[in-house]
């Protein structure tokens, strides 16, 4: 009997999963803020952060296709305890980021009853613990939603109001509306003086976040070594048009000040459709985006935790965290990741408004995903060197020369990028010195757990061998399986 050949994924499906996976309209108001020095730093971000990290982690999941994410990489360039802060340091950010996802969908909420709400923190916490708590139940039962649709939801509920957002920006300054930002040459490419500019980085990165997600695809690609730096320059223009234009959208229009960081596509959305008599269809709007940002969240909460359960199999975590349920699922990581998420959202009781809140967990998710891609970065030179028997299938071009430069670039973005995000934005009402204190003492609490983990397993043996409910796949455990 033949074995049927699987099917390779065509360059179209690859560019469409790889925007649907990043592209997120939430990021805009962040990004508007600092208006058009945007274009400089999108710019930026794509040259020392977003090429490096495509390119990289497609040659690593080409080099080993078996097992594939940064745990296996960093154990087999370094050892499994650097493997294991990898996984840790996606897991623990995933956490962290899901408070900000969930703000916005309690602040997108909030404009189908009472838009002032958003600014109630005895509005957003209830919403967003009981948004997130009914998806870990849901999830319990083993429901998965499968990628085709997961795209297409993100599709439907992110890159076609981005598009919106565009056109109605671009008829705003052809019908010749006052622009609130101006698009000289200082005003473009920013100083190293003024620190506030370079805080916009923080911003820009954390939209990039994820992109590695590309490169587990890399041997189910038609012609990879052709298609692939294809899908990424196509995936690349998608995803700066609408990113960069989308937040200069909201800043041509929205004086900074008036940018609400949690509601800010809707409260623009509202000017638009008010200018053009279309109010009656801010409601609908407002459901296609709690329904693209739902329909994207509960396919994310499983991923993370087969990252954990991965980690318990190689004896890092304690034997409870093994146990499945009978949908397959590992209940104990759900429930863990559940309370965690609960407790961080509490955190906004110690930051003065509901905007510092979503800039300091943005902050704090971008930091611990950072120290992730540094590991990823140096591990890639290390085996780029020391992994001579590798299969046939994409390698960053120019051989040793093409690694390095490449390397350094995301290395330099990484350093770069962790030094500007403890500066806060001058438009928050919180003192830059006690963000900062806020900013190191998350990435230290949120890393200190690692350290049990390895004195945990240093008191029990591992076991010989992992289990097989959860063979690592290609697919990346710390983020959300979109692709």
């Amino acid at each position: 009997m033949k074995t049927k050949t699987p099917k390779k994924i065509s360059l179209f499906l690859l560019v469409l999963l790889i925007v649907s996976a990043i592209d997120s309209i939430r990021n805009l108001p962040s990004s508007a803020l600092f208006g058009s020095s945007l274009i400089f730093f999108f710019l930026l971000g794509s040259i020392i952060f977003l090429f490096p990290i495509s390119l990289v982690s497609a040659e690593l999941s080409a080099m080993l296709p078996d097992k594939g994410g940064p745990y296996h990489w960093v154990t087999r360039a370094f050892n499994d305890k650097l493997g294991m802060l990898a996984i840790w340091l996606q897991w623990i950010n995933t956490m962290v980021w899901y408070p900000t996802i969930l703000s916005f969908i309690a602040g997108a909420i909030a404009y189908l009853i009472d838009p002032n709400l958003i600014h109630l923190k005895a509005y957003i916490i209830p919403i967003i613990l009981t948004i997130f708590w009914a998806l870990t139940i849901i999830n319990l039962f083993g429901i998965k939603v499968s990628a085709q649709i997961n795209s297409i939801c993100g599709l439907i509920g992110t890159l076609l109001p981005m598009l919106f957002l565009i056109i109605c920006g671009l008829i705003y300054i052809l019908q010749g509306n006052p622009l609130q930002i101006k698009f000289s040459f200082s005003d473009i490419f920013p100083t190293l003086n003024n620190s506030e500019n370079w805080v916009s980085l923080t911003v820009i990165i954390a939209s990039f976040l994820g992109f590695e997600l590309a490169g587990v695809h890399i041997n189910d690609i038609k012609n990879p070594q052709t298609n692939f730096p294809k899908a990424i320059g196509y995936s690349t223009f998608l995803l700066i048009t609408t990113m960069l234009f989308g937040s200069l959208a909201i800043a041509i229009v929205l004086p900074s000040a008036e940018i609400n960081l949690v509601a800010g596509v809707l409260q623009v959305f509202t000017d638009f459709f008010h200018i053009f008599g279309l109010a009656w269809a801010i409601p609908g709007l407002a459901v296609l985006i709690i329904i693209g940002s739902l329909g994207s969240i509960i396919n994310w909460l499983i991923s993370p935790a087969k990252g954990l359960l991965h980690a318990a199999e190689y004896g890092f975590l304690p034997q409870q965290f093994k146990k499945l349920n009978r949908f397959g699922v590992a209940y104990n990581i759900l429930i863990a990741q559940a309370i965690l998420v609960s407790l961080i959202c509490l955190s906004i009781y110690l930051v003065p408004s509901i905007d510092a809140f979503y800039w300091f967990l943005t902050g704090l998710s971008t930091d611990l995903y950072i120290w992730m891609y540094f590991l990823m970065f140096i591990s890639a030179i290390k085996l780029h060197y020391t992994y001579k028997d590798r299969p046939s299938g994409f390698k960053i071009p120019f051989g040793n020369v093409g690694m390095w430069i490449t390397c350094i670039f995301g290395i330099i973005g990484c350093l770069l990028t962790l030094f500007v995000s403890f500066f806060s934005p001058t438009v928050l009402e919180i003192s830059g010195s006690y963000y900062a204190f806020l900013i190191l003492l998350g990435n230290v609490v949120m890393v200190l757990p690692v350290f049990f983990f390895y004195l945990y397993r240093g008191k029990n043996k591992p076991p010989k061998k992992p289990l097989k409910t959860s063979e690592v796949t290609s697919e990346d455990p710390g983020r959300p399986p979109n692709l």
